[in-house]
């Protein structure tokens, strides 16, 4: 359990202010927050397989194929400069 030293200084860290007056309440609230893990962490996980979500579902995958037209040259006709298919842009740092 935290004491009101440790809510004080758990603050100063997350460089968050706490009113006096809501000190108890932080203490109380992070105290249940704690409680809770320590419950989880009694919870017996041997053999459980690790997963990735709750529920076996599969992506439906798509055909991988081209679906538009090559339009690079297209796209740089309105470039200000290009050089062998690269933009050229200005050097900002010197």
């Amino acid at each position: 359990m935290l004491s009101r030293d440790d809510v004080h200084r758990i603050a100063e860290l997350a460089r968050i202010e706490v009113p006096e007056d809501r000190v108890a309440a932080v203490q109380q609230t992070l105290n249940g927050i704690f409680g809770l893990i320590e419950q989880m962490r009694a919870v017996d996980t041997a053999g459980v397989e690790p997963m990735a979500h709750a529920i076996d579902v599969t992506q439906r995958l798509r055909e991988d194929r081209v679906t538009h037209t090559d339009q690079h040259d297209l796209f740089q006709a309105g470039a200000p400069q290009v050089e062998d298919g690269l933009y050229l842009v200005p050097k900002v740092i010197e």
